[in-house]
C-alpha cells in the first residue's frame, strides 16, 4: 500500500491566519494557551492509532514549550519547521525570510535533538509572489518542503501550480510536495484543516484513495486547536472567520481517528523522500 503523509501545524488557536488581523501578536503571550495540552492529545490520538506523523511547529511555540518539542521526537515524530510566528511568507523579503526560518529551526533544533531538514509556510503561503522562497530554503539545506496548495482560495492558493511532487529550484536537491486535493461538487478544495472539518469525511477519503489508486501519496494537514472545542471565542472576528474557525470542532478527533485507521500513514521527510526518487528515476529515464 502507498504510505500517505500525515503532519500537523502546531500554532495555537490565536495564531491563525483567520485572526491575524484581530488578535495582535503583542497580545499572544497574554492570552490563554492550549497549544501544549492540545498537542498532547494529538500525541495520544496518534499513538492510540499506531501512526507515525510530522509536526510543523512554530518556533515562537518551541521557545516556550521545550519540553513538549522533545515529547513529539522521543514519540518518533518528525519535528518540522512552520517559521516563527506564522507570518505569511509573502508578507516578507528574502532576508527577512532567511531570518525567520533560520530563528525557528535553532529553536526546534535545540528543543527535540533531531536536525530540522522540512519546512511548510504558514497558510501555504509560498505562491507566484515569492519565487525566491524555494531559492532561500535550498540554500539553506531543506530537504522538502510542502508549503505549495495548488488552489484558488480567498487565504492562500498557487492554482496553477503543479498538483505532484516537483522540483522548485534547477539543480537542487530541494523537492516541493504540494497538498493533496479534493473534489467537493465540482470545486477543488484541500485535504485538511477546516474542509476537513466541515465536509463529509468521504470527500477526503476518495481524494486519498484516488491518490494511491494513481500511485501517489496524499498529504494531509490539520491543527491541533482543530480538537479543542472548548477554546475561547473571539467575538469581534469577522463571522465568515470564526464560522470556519470553530464550526464542529467537536467532531474532529473522531473523523480523524477514522481516516487514520482506513489508510496508511508516516512521516513527511519519509514520503518525501520516496518522491524524490521517483522524480530522479523519471529524469533518467
Amino acid at each position: 500500500m502507498v504510505v500517505n503523509a500525515l503532519s500537523v501545524d502546531v500554532e495555537d488557536w490565536f495564531q491563525v491566519g483567520a485572526f491575524e488581523n484581530t488578535i495582535a501578536r503583542d497580545d499572544w503571550d497574554s492570552l490563554e494557551h492550549r497549544v501544549e495540552a492540545n498537542t498532547d492529545k494529538v500525541l495520544a490520538l496518534f499513538d492510540a492509532g499506531g501512526v507515525k506523523a510530522t509536526f510543523f511547529t512554530l518556533g515562537w511555540v518551541a521557545e516556550r514549550y521545550p519540553a513538549l518539542i522533545r515529547r513529539i521526537a522521543e514519540a518518533g515524530h518528525e519535528v518540522a519547521s512552520h517559521g516563527w510566528d506564522h507570518a505569511r511568507v509573502f508578507t516578507l523579503d528574502p532576508e527577512q525570510f532567511r531570518a525567520d526560518i533560520g530563528r525557528a529551526r535553532k529553536a526546534l533544533e535545540d528543543a527535540s535533538g533531531q536536525k530540522v531538514t522540512g519546512y511548510r509556510a504558514p497558510s501555504f503561503s509560498i505562491d507566484r509572489r515569492t519565487p525566491w522562497a524555494h531559492e532561500v530554503l535550498a540554500e539553506e539545506g531543506y530537504a522538502y518542503s510542502s508549503s505549495v496548495a495548488p488552489v484558488k482560495h480567498d487565504h492562500y492558493g498557487w492554482h496553477d501550480a503543479p498538483r505532484g511532487a516537483f522540483w522548485p529550484v534547477p539543480g537542487a536537491e530541494l523537492i516541493e510536495v504540494p497538498i493533496t486535493l479534493a473534489i467537493f461538487f465540482g470545486r477543488e478544495v484541500t485535504t485538511g484543516g477546516g474542509f476537513f472539518r466541515l465536509l463529509p469525511g468521504e470527500v477526503t477519503y476518495r481524494a486519498v484513495r484516488a491518490a494511491n489508486d494513481a500511485a501517489r501519496p496524499a498529504i494531509f494537514y490539520f491543527h491541533p486547536w482543530e480538537i479543542d472545542p472548548g477554546q475561547p471565542r473571539v467575538q469581534d472576528a469577522p463571522f465568515k472567520s470564526k464560522l470556519r474557525h470553530y464550526s464542529r470542532l467537536g467532531a474532529m478527533a473522531g473523523k480523524l481517528e477514522t481516516l487514520i485507521a482506513g489508510h496508511e500513514w508516516g512521516r513527511m521527510d519519509a514520503v518525501a523522500a520516496r518522491e524524490a526518487e521517483k522524480l530522479k528515476a523519471e529524469c533518467a529515464k
